[in-house]
């Protein structure tokens, strides 16, 4: 059994609208901050975020897009991601603020907290690893990564998971093997899972213009170049992220 309700906090200049997921178990619970990727806090994220919930984590799925979801309007998520991506102050902020509402909630344990993100999330809690926040735990799917050295990740307490499909053209398997040299130059513990045959986003079921799901594997709207839904990997990729918290905490 979990519980789960909406949080509103404001940063960037914008009201954000985060979901919150716990047991209902006797805590204290470990807690990991999960962050969306670029088209928004949709259904898949907040699953997530009760997934690990039913796991035993209370889980906050932060937002970092005022509520606002892009399914269908590539050009509009572009505009306002890539100057996010450009301003890693604005990124340690909007995660800085997130993390501060998470660490807010009663019945976490503070020395037990984890972080998940996807594609600009992921960044951004890379960004909040890397200035010292001590996560004992850090999954990231295709992300987009900080321009970094070995000497920014000395600290770095936990393990990183490392994810992205063979064929993602905007985070490809030799960048994630890369920012993986980069950790392990710095002595951090990390792995890395590439996904044969998957491109970006490739847990993204396809939907409809109204948001429910399509059917079938294609998506029917326009999207960024590179990215399709991958139905046999998307179970592993998240299989991963579980097996990664367990075995961490």
């Amino acid at each position: 059994m979990i519980a789960t309700r909406e949080i509103t906090y404001q940063v960037d200049g914008l009201n954000m609208i985060a979901h919150l997921a716990q047991p209902v178990s006797q805590g204290p619970w470990p807690a990991v901050l999960l962050a969306h990727d670029g088209v928004g806090l949709e259904d898949y994220q907040r699953q997530r975020a009760n997934d690990l919930a039913a796991h035993g984590y209370l889980t906050l799925a932060m937002d970092y897009h005022g509520g606002e979801v892009f399914f269908d309007r590539p050009d509009a998520m572009l505009a306002r991601v890539m100057p996010l991506l450009a301003d890693v102050e604005r990124m340690k902020a909007i995660g800085r603020v997130a993390l501060d509402v998470l660490l807010a909630q009663p019945g976490i344990d503070p020395d037990s907290i984890a972080a998940l993100g996807y594609g600009a999330g992921g960044q951004i809690v890379l960004e909040l690893a890397r200035i010292g926040i001590p996560f004992k735990a850090v999954a990231v799917v295709h992300p987009a990564f900080p321009d970094t050295t070995p000497d920014d990740w000395t600290d770095a307490r936990g393990p990183f998971l490392l994810c992205t499909g063979s064929e993602d053209p905007l985070c490809t398997p030799q960048q994630l093997l890369t920012f993986g040299g980069i950790l392990q130059e710095a002595g951090a513990d990390w792995r890395a899972n590439i996904y044969g045959g998957a491109e970006h986003a490739f847990w993204a079921r396809p939907r409809n213009p109204d948001g429910s799901l399509a059917k079938g594997d294609s998506h029917t709207m326009t999207t960024v170049p590179g990215v399709s839904y991958h139905p046999k990997h998307t179970p592993r990729a998240w299989q991963a992220v579980l097996d990664l918290l367990d075995t961490t905490f």
